[in-house]
């Protein structure tokens, strides 16, 4: 008899023994992200490694998420990390190589054969393939491409015969397209049937004339919803967002933001259906384009962590320079006070008090005037109303400040000091607010990428404002 019918059905069932929680995963009272790889656990693998236990560590890696093995490998010791991939080797999954961070990837493919990335490309879609080979020297390139399917290998070259960083290269070839004039039945008996030959993932059929022009496109989740002798026409979205081939990346990711797609597609200049694009490549390129504007505007140039020294240096190096210039144009206003300073010591300790304040405060709006001109919230239409509210803001916090610093020298040094660094600080605080808007639209307006050039400009301008400001106010009225 089953126990289960004797048990009193007024108590508790009785508790299940939880699975085991896999070691590799967080947890919540760690209070970290739910995604990734525990420092415990690559600790684990590098000891594993170590000891040759080559076994046990396949058995731990091998469920996990190709982004979670990427994770592993960027994290693991360089020494380690050669006997991790012979380990991989075998199976090896492609999708790794796409998460992982493009300097590391360079160092991980040259412990592959062309073979054996032929076969990892080839297990990824048209996007991920280009992107992994776009970069890599002619002589690899051709190697790989050599050991593709030719299929494959027709539609990445195809891919890589448009411009870097346009929809051409983003898109993927793997999609669904049917005729106007399929019924809902027609078209669900074609998905059944088409089994393995249909894209792992995708969130729209595309509606195509007979000449393969986009005609509108119908969500799955539609279609699902419809009658078998409903005909696709009369479903199908026809305010349809289509992307040239030729459009750029950025534009792509800005019209995917305004209108909250899912899924576009991507045609040539006849207007026939090339391949999609899809809001995970979107996420992507939202991810580089700001992570290359914060370098940018850092002076920090294209090098990440897994860079080389050497290139991390050499890319910080020019910007450098350019600040030692800047720097020694500062000095050479300070120059033109030696005098004033020389009798009141007390300016040189207050000096980089203005200039520093004023440099923090423009960078401040530098930041949001380049982001907000990266995502087309700045625009002809609003630029002075943004304009406006940027010196309401800086004269605000310059008079703020200005009181601030100013009772500290007050009470420091005397009270004409304290009036005259007041003074300055809002002169400095304004025209760091005024240059902080001028600067990247300007350079806009040249053709110049607001984010390389506006903080070498806008130091120079705090830092020569600042100290002509202070020293100019206090030889008229401290000498």
């Amino acid at each position: 008899m089953d126990m289960a019918e004797n048990r009193d059905p007024h108590q508790p069932p009785p508790q299940q023994p939880l699975p085991e929680e896999p070691r590799h995963a967080f947890r919540e009272e760690d209070e970290e992200p739910a995604y990734g790889v525990d420092p415990d656990f690559v600790q684990e693998i590098g000891d594993l490694l170590r000891d040759g236990r080559t076994a046990e560590v396949r058995a731990e890696v091998e469920d996990l998420h190709a982004a979670d093995v990427a994770d592993l490998i960027e994290q693991i010791g360089p020494d380690e990390r050669e006997a991790l991939i012979d380990i991989l080797r075998p199976d090896f999954d492609g999708e790794v190589l796409s998460h992982l961070n493009e300097d590391l990837r360079d160092e991980v493919i040259d412990l592959f054969e062309p073979k054996e990335l032929a076969a990892a490309v080839a297990e990824l879609d048209t996007d991920d393939a280009v992107d992994l080979i776009e970069d890599m020297d002619e002589e690899t390139r051709k190697e790989i491409l050599d050991n593709l399917p030719a299929e494959d290998r027709a539609l990445v070259q195809e891919n890589l015969t448009y411009e870097e960083y346009t929809a051409g290269r983003l898109m993927q070839r793997d999609l669904v397209a049917v005729p106007q004039f399929w019924t809902v039945g027609k078209t669900l008996d074609f998905l059944r049937a088409s089994g393995d030959d249909l894209p792992e993932d995708f969130y729209d059929l595309f509606v195509v004339d007979p000449l393969h022009r986009v005609v509108g496109a119908v969500p799955l989740s539609r279609v699902m919803r419809q009658k078998r002798s409903v005909r696709i026409a009369d479903i199908a979205t026809e305010d349809l967002h289509v992307i040239p081939v030729t459009m750029e990346q950025e534009e792509v990711a800005n019209l995917f933001r305004q209108y909250a797609l899912v899924s576009a597609p991507v045609v040539d200049q006849a207007g026939r259906l090339r391949g999609v694009i899809t809001v995970d490549d979107v996420v992507h390129i939202i991810d580089e384009e700001a992570e290359d504007d914060l370098l940018k505007l850092g002076g920090a140039g294209d090098t990440g962590v897994y860079s080389p020294v050497r290139e991390i240096s050499r890319s910080r190096l020019w910007w450098l320079l350019v600040n030692l210039g800047t720097a020694f144009a500062a000095a050479g206003v300070i120059s033109l006070f030696e005098a004033t300073i020389e009798k009141i010591v007390a300016l040189a300790v207050l000096m980089p008090i203005v200039a520093s304040m004023g440099g923090n405060a423009g960078t401040q709006t530098l930041t949001v005037v380049v982001r907000a001109l990266a995502t087309r919230e700045l625009s002809p239409s609003n630029v002075w109303r943004v304009f406006g509210k940027e010196l309401a803001v800086a004269l605000i916090n310059g008079v703020v400040f200005a009181m601030l610093v100013g009772i500290i020298a007050w009470v420091w040094f005397e009270p004409t000091i304290g009036v005259v660094i007041a003074c300055a600080m809002i002169i400095n605080l304004f025209v760091a607010g005024l240059f902080g808007v001028m600067i990247p639209l300007g350079l806009e307006k040249l053709g110049v990428d607001p984010a390389v050039a506006s903080t070498v400009f806008l130091t120079t301008v705090t830092d020569v404002v600042g100290f002509f400001a202070f020293l100019a106010l206090a030889t008229v009225f401290l000498l």
